[in-house]
């Protein structure tokens, strides 16, 4: 799937992006959400900057992840663009003079990343569990995986420590999953 992402021409890519967001913005969990946790996008992934630029237009509150120890994530308040860095593994993340830590229970909709997703809500994470024990502090907040269309398999292997997604968004469908 990595490679896959990696062969993308930039055109193809910022073209899914957009569809990507799009139907992200027009469903009812992210207009309903006040605080969204995402992740600024590595070059290869589905671009989130207009995901960003929508959060910041409508007030709602922009939260991104940051690398607090060895499979340990923290979700931190994102005032502006402008204030990412370059953090830990090459992630971008909020420069140390502006980080303000967001509350676990403020969280109302977190962007999943992911290799690949199937249809029972199952996800391929990145390496590392980061996001699997992060979901667990997460209980009540919806989780959206934005797809690829390519990314979207049969059936992604699972165990119980995998966390699930509830919705899973791609160009072309939005698929409501049973976390359960």
């Amino acid at each position: 799937m990595r490679s896959k992402r990696i062969a993308m021409s930039n055109e193809e890519r910022d073209i899914a992006s957009h569809k990507i967001v799009s139907n992200l913005l027009d469903n009812p969990i992210y207009k309903s959400a006040d605080t969204i946790m995402a992740y600024a996008s590595m070059p290869e992934e589905i671009q989130l900057k207009e995901l960003f630029d929508n959060a910041f237009a409508n007030d709602k509150t922009l939260a991104i992840p940051l690398i607090i120890g060895h499979g340990t994530m923290r979700p931190v308040f994102l005032p502006t663009v402008e204030d990412l860095v370059v953090g830990d593994f090459g992630i971008m993340t909020v420069r140390q003079d502006k980080r303000q830590f967001v509350e676990f229970d403020d969280i109302d909709c977190i962007i999943v990343p992911g290799a690949a997703f199937d249809r029972q809500g199952n996800r391929l994470g990145l390496g590392g569990g980061y996001y699997d024990r992060f979901l667990q502090r997460v209980p009540n907040a919806k989780r959206v995986a934005l797809s690829f269309n390519y990314q979207l398999i049969n059936n992604v292997p699972s165990e119980s420590h995998d966390a699930k997604v509830d919705v899973i968004i791609t160009e072309d469908e939005i698929i409501t999953c049973d976390r359960e």
